[in-house]
């Protein structure tokens, strides 16, 4: 017996009575309501968000009988917010997957089990005439719905992400109405929404409703043609009525405000199309969104007139000579990836945070958004018109979990399906084509090949000939205008960026997966796309951590990922992977991203002539008058500063600038920086006036401290004893008391002045917390390799009393379980009479056998401090944490912060807080401050954890404080990379089993002393 298809499984239906797709736009009965371009001030307009009535259950099978008419009892039934998503208020279960579908693959047909939501409303109308239609919309459901008024059925719909609109006219009267809408968990349409997100059901983004004239405008379309120079515009404007008695539209055409156009427009058979010259107009880009707006007076059969504003940029978008351009300028992406999400609404978000994340993206440089993998919400587009963002717009498909089946175009490359494709292309392009931010179309993600690709991309060219077609999965562009990759290692890249000749444009629609700590290796991605003018940018993976807000008993925000709900399969926490937190607090990934996608490069061209070279890498902007404020610093003290404004540069131009400063007086000062800020000259719409744009920073080499040995006066009264057991060496006098253990050969105290300094170490490590982009590692590390094990055996202990000093010297052997390879340790401790503890460890490598780990984490000492001394001040990068393949964005410079402050809390806990290029650092308590001074730079972390109680930890706030503070100084630590879904550390960031040296002194200073001493060495 053949199974039953259900309507929610019938691939052949797309919806019923639901109304043509059209472009959004609202209608107002003045100019004045008209040119505020609210919509809660248009004419019929209402929102029917709010509390409605909402009945749960497990499949659609388990309705009430005539839970659709008006008799059905809802006065007991639950109250649930509209919009949101049930899982979040408490009904089905959250699941996460990035690639699996959570049922079994069966297209069309979905599980028995398909938890179903009805929501109730009762909507009061009044006055309804037979000259007006009621409609109803529903910007999106998740998966599909039915709709049901007054017992009538209204309307199917699907696809979720999408708008829906009915017509209720026949359906409603005065009075009392009783809108009911079913919502099915899954549905056909399910199987071309697999895309990497939580699995959140029903109604989702607002429901509307619009009282409409039967005559008015139907729908409006907006196109801006170019001349052959990009300076004049042909503005097209193609309509049509509900009615063919609408006789003319007088258009007036506004900017900033001010009327600069006006012209009749006829109107034949309800449709009408005009083309009205626009003489050299402000034209739209990213960087500068200059927007017009269109108004359509008309008057409506009964003599009524009704305003349609429109707001639309002038701007064309074409492939030139293979190049992508805007205005007849090629572009340059530096773009990301961006979900709808709250961390309290799942897909739910508000005005509010649609802005921040502009307003974010703006700050931080960002030019372009890819809406992944589906249309965003309708408010994001105005957004991105309003304060300049390209947009790549994505239909709602995606069939990822295909890919695990060996048949990847089951359903993409199946004309049965065809319908579904174009269905999704169509409606977005026909919501969104007058947004001058959507440059392109994209067809999906992540679906395979196949003949519905070529169909869509047919059926967009169809309706919008301006704009460009994108799709990833097409490896032979055949029908996508640009060749595009994702996560494309850098070789590779290299190798499509010289493969140029006759070949379309290339863009990364993902790059840097920006998962947990990272992701590192930006700078170089950065480098080979700018070098080929066929790699046009890229878009970083992705904007949010997707962590689901929750509050522990004590009151502390924490957030969730999949698997915390007892979901499974699931893909734990690769849900965030995103630049910003879930509360949108920037990531140090965010803050690196700024600094390496700058507009403005500022090279040294000789320093000792204080020549620089500007670079704008602007597409369109000139640099003129944008704020150079110019410090001129050593270590904390300013020795000079100015404030200038930069010359005219044109985009894509550079300039060589002679800086206005002292150098003689700069020269009187040790390791002498200049540091270069970038400012805006006055307020923008995304930023006040002084918002940074970049900054970058030089050392006048002639300053660079070479750190010099300064004798102790020897003290005959602090002379050292020395006391030794079978187990023991303790030195001490009336400064301070050292303990070393001869069994393990280590120091296990440090005493100044009584007080316990160091309460443990300094040891070797290979160990860190693992973090996200060493997923694909971290099996290897832990149990082939046991890096995580590496243990240090005791060798030799020997120690010489000298005159003034104490040399003590121990050999041991570090590797780890059944392991031939290792590493042959030397540590020389030098102590003199007033405590000043120097250190020079060599490591030399062991190689027996072949099988040894391509990387390891780092190799660095790690000891433990007396937790009182809780204030840290370095030399070094910072003040955020820095890694060596991500640290641009960290100038040097002396900063200080408490323990605390030095940890990232990233969602899910994994190794964080390094600063690296440290020249030294100093931990404080009160006017006290314990001096670690390095021989070369080098990295560090300093955290009130152990990395142990770090890696137990799997969400924030959760991890297990230590009685003291662990300090772990670095030779070489790792990069970051961006390997949980990109490339791996590059091999210049790679630590490997190799000879190194760490020589550094530790000793007792006046905080205020810190900078003096650090430029001395008291032994050798």
């Amino acid at each position: 017996m053949q199974r039953e298809m259900k309507r929610w499984e019938n691939i052949h239906l797309t919806a019923l009575n639901r109304l043509p797709a059209h472009t959004d736009f609202y209608r107002y009965r003045a100019f004045d309501e008209a040119l505020q371009y609210k919509k809660e001030n248009s004419k019929g307009y209402a929102s029917l968000d709010g509390e409605w009535k909402f009945l749960f259950l497990e499949a659609p099978e388990f309705s009430p009988v005539n839970f659709e008419t008006q008799g059905f009892e809802i006065e007991d039934l639950d109250d649930i917010t509209v919009p949101s998503c049930w899982q979040l208020k408490g009904y089905g279960n959250m699941h996460y997957t990035d690639v699996l579908y959570p049922f079994p693959i069966n297209p069309p047909f979905v599980p028995q089990d398909n938890p179903t939501g009805i929501y109730f409303r009762e909507v009061y109308l009044e006055d309804v005439n037979e000259e007006e239609k009621i409609i109803v919309k529903f910007n999106g459901v998740d998966s599909a719905f039915d709709l049901y008024v007054n017992g009538h059925h209204a309307g199917y719909s699907k696809g979720s992400r999408m708008p829906s609109e009915f017509d209720l006219t026949e359906y409603v009267r005065n009075g009392k109405n009783r809108f009911t809408v079913r919502v099915y968990q899954f549905s056909d349409g399910t199987y071309l929404e697999d895309q990497d997100m939580w699995w959140l059901s029903g109604i989702f983004r607002s429901v509307e409703l619009y009282r409409i004239n039967k005559a008015t405008l139907q729908d409006v379309f907006i196109e801006t043609l170019p001349d052959a120079d990009f300076k004049d515009f042909t503005l097209k404007l193609t309509g049509k009525f509900f009615t063919s008695e609408i006789q003319a539209v007088k258009v007036k055409l506004f900017q900033g405000g001010n009327e600069v156009d006006s012209f009749p427009v006829e109107v034949v058979n309800g449709e009408f199309q005009v083309l009205r010259e626009m003489a050299d107009p402000l034209l739209w880009n990213a960087e500068d969104p200059n927007l017009y707006l269109a108004a359509l007076e008309y008057e409506l059969t009964h003599g009524e007139k009704e305003i349609v504003p429109l707001r639309f940029g002038v701007r064309s978008i074409d492939i030139i000579d293979n190049e992508m351009r805007v205005n007849g300028k090629r572009i340059f992406f530096n773009g990301v990836n961006r979900h709808d999400f709250n961390p309290r609404m799942g897909r739910t978000v508000t005005y509010e945070d649609m802005l921040q994340d502009v307003l974010l993206m703006k700050k931080h440089n960002i030019n372009a958004v890819r809406t992944a993998h589906y249309p965003n919400n309708d408010v994001f587009y105005d957004l991105c018109d309003e304060y300049g963002l390209y947009v790549i717009d994505e239909a709602d498909l995606e069939c990822h979990g295909f890919e695990n089946t060996g048949n990847y175009n089951w359903i993409s490359d199946n004309e049965l399906w065809e319908k579904q494709y174009v269905d999704r292309a169509v409606r977005m392009v026909k919501r969104d084509r007058n947004h001058p931010s959507v440059i392109i179309w994209s067809l999906g993600n992540e679906s395979g090949q196949g003949r519905n690709f070529t169909s869509m991309y047919q059926a967009i060219k169809e309706i919008d000939s301006t704009r460009l077609v994108h799709y990833e999965g097409d490896r032979h562009a055949a029908y996508s205008d640009m060749y595009t990759t994702m996560y494309t290692r850098l070789k590779a890249l290299e190798e499509i960026g010289q493969d140029s000749e006759g070949k379309k444009p290339h863009i990364l629609c993902e790059y840097g997966h920006a998962m947990g700590n990272g992701p590192g290796g930006l700078t170089e991605y950065q480098e080979v796309m700018r070098k080929y003018p066929r790699l046009q940018g890229g878009f970083v993976w992705e904007w949010y951590d997707h962590g689901i807000e929750s509050v522990d008993e004590n009151g502390n925000v924490f957030y969730l990922y999949g698997g915390n709900y007892g979901d499974f399969p699931t893909n734990g926490n690769f849900c965030i992977d995103g630049l910003v937190f879930p509360d949108r607090t920037p990531s140090p990934g965010l803050i690196e991203y700024k600094k390496v996608i700058e507009p403005i490069v500022t090279e040294a061209v000789d320093l000792t002539q204080l020549k620089i070279r500007i670079k704008n890498r602007y597409d369109f902007r000139n640099l003129e008058g944008i704020q150079l404020n110019i410090k001129v610093e050593s270590f904390a003290h300013l020795i000079e500063e100015k404030n200038i404004k930069l010359p005219s540069i044109n985009a894509q131009e550079e300039m060589e600038l002679t800086l206005p400063i002292i150098l003689a007086e700069a020269l009187n000062y040790d390791d002498v920086r200049i540091k270069l800020s970038y400012s805006e000259p006055k307020s923008t719409l995304y930023a006040s006036e002084g918002h940074l744009i970049t900054s970058e920073s030089f050392l006048l080499e002639a300053t660079k401290v070479k750190k010099i040995v300064q004798r102790e006066h020897l003290n005959i009264h602090k002379h050292i004893t020395i006391e030794e057991s079978q187990t023991e060496l303790v030195l001490e006098n009336d400064t301070f008391r050292t303990v070393f253990s001869k069994v393990h050969g280590v120091l296990v105290s440090h005493q100044l002045n009584g007080e316990e300094i160091i309460e443990k170490g300094p040891e070797l490590t290979l160990w860190r917390a693992v973090i996200d982009n060493d997923m694909y590692k971290k099996n290897d590390w832990i149990n082939k390799y046991f890096l995580k094990n590496a243990k240090e055996q005791f060798v030799a202990f020997a120690y010489q009393m000298n005159e003034g000093y104490v040399d003590i010297e121990i050999k041991k052997y570090l590797s780890s379980v059944n392991q031939a390879w290792g590493f042959e340790l030397l540590y020389q401790y030098r102590i003199t009479p007033t405590g000043a503890l120097n250190l020079q460890l060599k490591g030399s490598k062991i190689i027996r056998g072949k099988e040894i780990p391509e990387m390891l984490p780092r190799i660095g000492i790690t000891m433990h401090l007396n937790k009182e001394y809780n204030d840290v001040t370095w030399y070094g990068r910072g003040d955020s944490e820095s890694y060596q393949d991500s640290k641009r964005s960290q100038s040097i410079g002396l900063y200080h912060k408490s323990v605390e402050e030095m940890h990232t809390d990233y969602v899910y806990p994994q190794e964080n807080g390094s600063r690296c290029d440290t020249s030294f650092l100093a931990v404080t308590k009160g006017n006290h401050s314990i001096l670690f001074n390095f021989k070369e730079i080098r990295d560090f972390t300093i955290h009130d954890y152990e990395t142990s109680a770090l890696e137990e930890a799997t969400h924030r706030g959760k991890i297990k404080k230590s009685p003291f503070n662990v300090l772990t100084i670095d030779y070489r630590q790792s990069g970051l990379g961006s390997n949980s879904c990109g490339e791996e550390q590059l091999p210049k960031y790679r630590v490997g089993i190799e000879d190194f040296e760490i020589g550094l002194e530790i000793r007792n200073v006046h905080k205020d002393e810190l900078v003096k001493e650090s430029k001395y060495f008291r032994t050798r």
